[in-house]
């Protein structure tokens, strides 16, 4: 049974089935979700506007999620990612367009907390990509890798996991184990 106070939504439910799975001692290794919905290219809003409802309740499933499964924390790890970013400025639709730069946000017991890894460099023209968006600093595939390593001893690389895939740069030692 679920421990957690999750909202009443479909990723909400998602989460919450998923911490049973954790709780119950089933094997469960990797888990994915998919929380479709987020390409806004108008009427993104304010604080009351769509976006702002999707990320609350994002943050409140992983809240509840969080909660619910607590001691199995130090073993878990949550990250959340967005395929694409988006750009910096608004398009004429009160919404926004595909951009490079994405996030990634890591949950865990397991985690350096507290930080932001990677490379900010600014909202200036310059520091943009095309002018536009934020630039790619850091592939997705280097953070996969490093759990992957660190919570599995799983070598991506040298098992081409991500083909043709090259990294530019050594992992971020995000992760405490």
């Amino acid at each position: 049974t679920s421990s957690g106070n999750y909202p009443n939504s479909l990723f909400g439910q998602q989460m919450s089935s998923i911490a049973q799975i954790i709780k119950g001692n089933c094997g469960l290794e990797i888990a994915a979700v998919d929380y479709r919905g987020w390409d806004h290219h108008a009427l993104e809003g304010g604080a009351s506007g769509q976006m702002a409802k999707m990320l609350q309740d994002l943050s409140d499933s992983l809240y509840g999620f969080v909660a619910d499964i607590d001691s199995q924390m130090q073993k878990t790890l949550i990250l959340v990612m967005s395929e694409f970013g988006r750009t910096i400025r608004e398009n004429g639709n009160n919404g926004t367009d595909h951009g490079h730069g994405g996030f990634m946000l890591a949950i865990s017991d397991l985690i350096e907390g507290n930080k932001i890894y990677g490379k900010w460099t600014g909202l200036e023209p310059s520091a943009l990509y095309e002018g536009r968006d934020l630039p790619v600093h850091v592939d997705f595939r280097l953070i996969f890798a490093e759990v992957l390593f660190k919570m599995y001893g799983f070598d991506a690389f040298k098992s081409s996991f991500f083909p043709e895939y090259l990294p530019k740069s050594k992992f971020l030692n995000f992760m405490n184990k």
